[in-house]
């Protein structure tokens, strides 16, 4: 059964004119689904924005303005992202000097597919979920940033990543800036990160049991320091995607063709784009079989296209 999708590309400037409210709120059923539906209660609300203003003070202004817009009992809470259900993907990436390229691999239907320009403290460009938070990203010093999921099934205390993602983007200028302010900050689950900047790129395994640890090399598929199960493996192939990753290194083309590109649709594990980020160039371009969108900090282009899926070469 073939699959498409329509992904949109809209700015949102600094989020105090309405535009990502507009947004937000016809999107809301869609969105609202992250929030844990066991946590919609005035304490949890109140322990996310406490653990929000400990970690993340530098956004509380900006999430306040935000959630005025949403106009929602709930809305604050869901966007502190301390409250999230718990969701775990696939995805490939790695990182060079000046390069971060990934694949994003997920259920079509849970994924927001919006391309987001924003200004909330500097100017960023990204793959936004849950409303404000992002899959991957890069900002306008020069940093990008992606995540995997790490492969352990372990929640605690904590934000959801993307978030996170958000908030080294809007605050860090580079790799070792962010991997530094990273380390103190709580993640729910077991992510792993890669950031580059025109110097280099790391890969950084994190979680809610573990100190954040540096892979051996800038790449990752969906597994840390320890293998997963066997069973694990023959669904997700994250061993071998990632022996492939390191093999063909950050090649466009070999991102869109098995192992590194997947068809699980159906089961929640299909590849559903593909990011080249040029950070030091302030430029993105998405991939899918066939067709290619470019966006940059000097020309972003709002719109929507609609692609077929699982067409990989």
């Amino acid at each position: 059964m073939g699959h498409s999708k329509t992904f949109g590309a809209i700015e949102v400037g600094d989020g105090g004119d309405g535009r990502w409210g507009d947004y937000a709120r016809s999107r809301w059923p869609e969105l609202s689904w992250w929030l844990d539906p066991e946590r919609r209660t005035p304490e949890h609300a109140a322990r996310g924005r406490a653990l929000f203003a400990e970690h993340m003070p530098e956004l509380v202004g900006v999430r306040e303005r935000l959630a005025a817009q949403l106009d929602r009992p709930d809305g604050d809470s869901f966007l502190t992202f301390a409250n999230m259900r718990t969701s775990f993907a696939g995805c490939t990436q790695i990182g060079g000097a000046g390069r971060l390229l990934r694949n994003y691999d997920f259920a079509p239907e849970r994924c927001e597919g919006t391309i987001v320009h924003s200004r909330f403290l500097r100017p960023v460009i990204g793959t936004q979920e849950a409303g404000w938070g992002l899959l991957d990203g890069m900002n306008d010093a020069g940093l990008a940033v992606s995540l995997t999921f790490g492969g352990r099934f372990v929640h605690g205390p904590g934000f959801a990543v993307p978030l996170v993602l958000r908030y080294l983007l809007e605050t860090c200028a580079t790799a070792d800036e962010a991997v530094g302010r990273l380390r103190t900050i709580p993640i729910s689950t077991a992510q792993n990160l890669t950031l580059a900047d025109p110097r280099g790129a790391v890969t950084v395994y994190a979680g809610p049991d573990i100190a954040p640890t540096e892979a051996p090399e800038a790449c990752a598929a969906n597994h840390q320091e320890e293998p997963v199960p066997e069973g694990q493996e023959r669904f997700s192939r994250t061993r071998e995607r990632l022996e492939r990753v390191r093999a063909v290194g950050a090649d466009v083309a070999a991102m869109l063709r098995p192992p590194l590109y997947m068809t699980a649709y159906d089961e929640g594990l299909g590849t559903l784009y593909t990011a080249d980020y040029r950070p030091a160039e302030g430029r993105v371009a998405y991939h899918w079989p066939g067709e290619r969108w470019e966006q940059s900090f000097e020309r972003f282009t709002t719109g929507s296209r609609t692609v077929e899926l699982g067409t990989a070469g």
